[in-house]
């Protein structure tokens, strides 16, 4: 990762920021003033430059405003935190307006400022995903006829600045649709801004569209321009609209007619050139007809309709797709890209994906970090796969009992609920010892009554039981910590703090454990 640049004339904050940062892991670069920096940015090739950029508002020799000014101007997606003090609460405002991520008021403490620190790092990380993917990857992929017909569609649309309405179930890529959609338009140049409508609660949504000013309500300290501001002369993408508030809906509708808002708080109208490109997984008309969406926003929205295919109508595309997404997954993680077996890809095609391409995506970082060998065979696939696929269990031939080889070498049809069980098993290492005789039973009468992880884990505990082993509980319970860890890791990225969360555990646990396992 590129360090964090801190800008303080002041040598006991640098010395305080700088050693928190590197107990969690982050690199650093300190600056008494901002000639320096920009120098330092000028000499620093773009790859080795900073992560975020964090400065005091008022230093000896430059202000960091207008720092703030001229590193906007060179690196436009670098996020840059500015340190301020209560006094300087006037100068905070004129730092938004600059661009700033956020200001860190003084004095601070420090455990918050380290968050505030990490949630700018991570996403500025997010940001480089991003970035990277649109300039390296093709903005779309798809041979499938349904996707072809989209293409086209978006071919026809390239000139026009009309409104239109993306439909189609969640993780088939809407998104990148209206990213296609903008980029060949005339508003190319502007921004593009994206907010997902169902990822926000009720009342906060209203500020992120229209923004609010000063006092506005308890906490909004600062005039913050809305969403509608930011994209000026772009595009708007209101995702999953289909579940914005009934209230909110009429604010919209009077935006998308005339083009004039409020911000929150607000007494003067607010102009806002912006094309609006609107996604939802969800029926409207249905909607309209529960009386949940407004009937005059929906006809106000859906100017041209555009629907995309589940991956599911389009089989034909995921052996395309999966190969792209092992090579992304391999570039984001900095290891050898994986190839896959074509029996592996012809079980994919028949799964269903009810998360669609998204879902895909994830399998795909899932076999990069977990298949144990270059080339992915049908028995590293997810469970999920397997056994929704009703997938035949390949040949368990590491097992050293001879009886045991003989019992399972065939490969055998087995219902899903077992199918699961079996290939949880083999990805655990289970049966990766000696299974004794009693494990064929226990695989055909209790597997099939137990959920399929516990299946198993009981067939594992009970083939090291056998074996008279009495670590039993320290290695089933280091290997299950292990996979529970790095699934979550697979889920977010690679973010520990937010892995940690969904995990139910705290920072300094996960941050332990990844250590205790040998899972940097």
């Amino acid at each position: 990762m590129k360090p964090i640049w801190i800008v303080d004339d002041d040598q006991s904050i640098r010395f305080v920021l700088e050693k928190a940062l590197l107990r969690e892991n982050l690199p650093t670069r300190s600056f008494t003033n901002p000639q320096d920096v920009l120098k330092a940015l000028t000499d620093t090739p773009e790859s080795e430059g900073p992560q975020i950029l964090v400065s005091d508002i008022r230093m000896p020799g430059g202000s960091g405003l207008e720092l703030l000014e001229k590193v906007k101007a060179m690196l436009p997606g670098l996020p840059v935190i500015i340190m301020t003090a209560f006094s300087d609460l006037d100068s905070a405002v004129s730092a938004f307006q600059g661009g700033a991520f956020e200001y860190l008021p003084k004095p601070f403490d420090l455990p918050k400022a380290v968050e505030l620190i990490r949630r700018a790092v991570e996403e500025s990380q997010r940001e480089e995903v991003a970035e990277e993917r649109m300039t390296a990857a093709p903005e779309m992929l798809g041979q499938a006829p349904a996707m072809q017909d989209v293409f086209r569609a978006i071919g026809r649309l390239s000139q026009s600045q009309v409104t239109v309405l993306i439909t189609g179930e969640s993780g088939s890529g809407k998104e990148l649709v209206a990213r296609a959609l903008h980029k060949h338009s005339p508003r190319a140049a502007g921004p593009f801004v994206a907010i997902n409508t169902a990822a926000i609660p009720k009342d906060l949504l209203e500020s992120e569209l229209f923004g609010h000013e000063r006092g506005a309500f308890t906490g909004a300290q600062t005039m913050r321009r809305g969403r509608f501001e930011q994209a000026d002369g772009g595009t708007l993408f209101l995702d999953e609209i289909g579940d914005m508030p009934f209230d909110l809906q009429t604010r919209l509708l009077r935006v998308l007619s005339d083009g004039h808002f409020y911000r929150v708080g607000g007494h003067s109208a607010v102009r806002a050139n912006v094309r609006v490109i609107a996604a939802t997984h969800q029926n409207l008309e249905q909607r309209v007809k529960e009386g949940v969406f407004r009937e005059d926003l929906f006809h106000r929205l859906n100017v041209i309709r555009l629907r995309l295919p589940a991956l599911r109508e389009r089989r034909e595309d995921v052996p395309m797709l999966t190969r792209f997404f092992l090579q992304q997954s391999a570039k984001q993680l900095g290891v050898e890209p994986k190839r896959i077996s074509e029996a592996a890809i012809r079980l994919l095609g028949t799964f269903d994906f009810p998360g669609n391409v998204r879902q895909l995506e994830n399998v795909c970082h899932w076999l990069t970090v977990m298949a144990p060998a270059q080339v992915i065979e049908l028995k590293d696939l997810p469970p999920e796969v397997l056994a929704m696929a009703g997938a035949s269990v390949p040949s368990l031939a590491v097992v050293p009992d001879t009886a045991t080889t003989q019992a399972f070498a065939a490969p055998v049809t087995v219902a899903a609920p077992v199918a699961a069980a079996l290939s949880e098993v083999l990805h655990l290492g289970a049966v990766a010892t000696a299974v004794t005789d009693h494990a064929p039973a226990l695989a055909t009468t209790h597997l099939s009554s137990a959920p399929a992880w516990e299946s198993g884990l009981q067939a594992e505990a009970m083939a090291l039981l056998e074996e008279g082993r009495t670590d039993v509980w320290d290695v089933l319970t280091r290997r299950f910590e292990t996979r529970l860890i790095q699934t979550a890791l697979v889920n977010t990225r690679g973010r520990r703090i937010e892995a940690a969360h969904k995990l139910g555990i705290g920072r300094n646990t996960i941050t332990r454990k990844i250590q205790e396992l040998n899972l940097e």
